[in-house]
């Protein structure tokens, strides 16, 4: 394998941990769901959805691992 492929593939898998580790892709995710289960309703954006998220857990503070 060529190191610039290599390189490639190093980044793009540190790339994909980081997102996953800091959950920025708990939006992606979100999105592709609603297109498939619930093709009908709009999505949201990202701003939106966050506020979604954001609003879950001050209801459930067991959900988002907020101290205060």
């Amino acid at each position: 394998m060529r190191p610039s492929v290599l390189l490639r593939r190093v980044i793009s898998g540190v790339h994909w941990y980081v997102r996953e580790l800091t959950d920025e892709s708990a939006y992606d995710r979100y999105v592709a769901h609603v297109r498939k289960d619930h093709p009908e309703a709009e999505v949201p954006s990202r701003r939106e959805f966050e506020r979604m998220r954001t609003d879950q857990q001050e209801r459930d503070p067991r959900q988002g691992f907020r101290c205060c």
